[in-house]
């Protein structure tokens, strides 16, 4: 059994942040964008699209977030959203991806923020 328990091997990749722009972001591709830092970090900047589900909320709220998309998880670093990402894809989502570097690498290239 996993954290949401279900029996799933975890199958997410790790995408960059140029790889994130040029297949999701840039290109308006349909995706999910969840970042799970708290509601403080989240508030005091995030990427725009971004969906703030704390990753300690991850379990309860996994009802909101979509099967049929992408899913990108995000946080300041890339810590906390590889952990998101491999429990999304415990939980049966297929197409996961933790983006490195996080929020972090997002401001230190100059992209906005809301």
């Amino acid at each position: 059994m996993n954290f949401f328990g279900r029996s799933s091997a975890a199958n997410y990749e790790h995408i960059d942040l140029v790889s994130y722009r040029t297949q999701f972001f840039d290109s308006n591709a349909d995706h999910i964008l969840i970042d799970v830092r708290t509601p403080s970090e989240f508030k005091n900047g995030h990427v725009p699209g971004a969906i703030n589900i704390p990753l300690d909320q991850l379990q309860a709220r996994i009802d909101e977030i979509p099967t049929d998309k992408p899913i990108v998880v995000i946080c300041a670093s890339g810590n906390r959203s590889q952990t998101g990402a491999k429990r999304l894809a415990n939980a049966g989502y297929d197409r996961v991806y933790n983006l490195k570097g996080g929020t972090m690498s997002w401001m230190m290239a100059g992209l906005p923020i809301e």
